[in-house]
């Protein structure tokens, strides 16, 4: 089976988002008024929880969340080798990270190139997008997405890859890895913890460590679904 698009042509990525605030007391009043309401529907019959408790969810959702990280990388020939080069965007100032990262994606786009992440479609992509709408940043015409037909947006997710147009269920990236015996570096963290990590122990560097290994999964978990050969660690550069 041939990829959809050239191999060398692919940018995978993964982002890392924290809610806004360490905790819902420290959200403007307005805020959390707006919160509550949203809370109050994701509890519909979740008594155990509250409003208070769920806030760590907030990252997910781009109105009350902010990114701390993008890694990206890229494929490119290493003689009879593939390499794959690592980059990545982070900090505390969503607004400087978002237009380092989109200054950097204009200067690499074409017509012939593409975006790749892991339920990318459906939460990557369009965070990205709508936090740099929030930040004033003036989104790449590799993200931007309305008014274009179907086939003129070059976004790959190896999750909708892997459902070979089944829609019922969700794959997470560490199950479709492991399935496809794609190895897959054992963390002291995960996706949950990312939250803690950023408001409790200040710590950037865990955060884009994980991300960054997202971002060698995709890659080797792309290269799977196609037969290609995965890259080995010692191709494996971080710029």
């Amino acid at each position: 089976m041939a990829s959809p698009a050239p191999l060398y042509n692919i940018l995978f990525l993964d982002i890392e988002t924290v809610s806004q605030q360490p905790v819902f007391d420290k959200l403007p009043e307005e805020w959390q008024q707006l919160w509550t309401r949203k809370a109050e529907i994701l509890l519909r019959n979740k008594e155990a929880d509250t409003i208070e408790s769920i806030y760590s969810r907030a990252a997910i959702y781009a109105e009350f969340g902010k990114i701390v990280c993008i890694s990206c990388g890229f494929l490119h020939s290493n003689g009879d080798e593939k390499k794959l080069v690592l980059k990545s965007f982070y900090g505390d100032d969503e607004k400087i990270l978002l237009r380092e990262f989109a200054d950097m994606l204009r200067k690499w786009a074409d017509p012939s190139r593409f975006l790749c992440a892991h339920n990318g479609k459906e939460f990557d992509f369009p965070y990205l997008c709508r936090r740099m709408v929030v930040n004033g940043i003036a989104i790449p015409g590799l993200l931007y997405t309305p008014g274009r037909k179907p086939w003129e947006v070059c976004h790959l997710d190896t999750m909708d890859l892997w459902k070979f147009g089944d829609f019922k269920s969700y794959t997470s990236l560490n199950l479709l890895a492991h399935t496809l015996g794609v190895p897959t570096p054992k963390d002291d963290i995960d996706g949950s913890m990312v939250g803690d990590v950023y408001w409790k122990e200040g710590d950037i560097t865990r955060i884009v460590t994980y991300c960054q290994k997202d971002v060698i999964t995709v890659a080797q978990v792309y290269l799977r679904l196609f037969g290609e050969p995965m890259i080995k660690n010692e191709n494996i550069e971080i710029k």
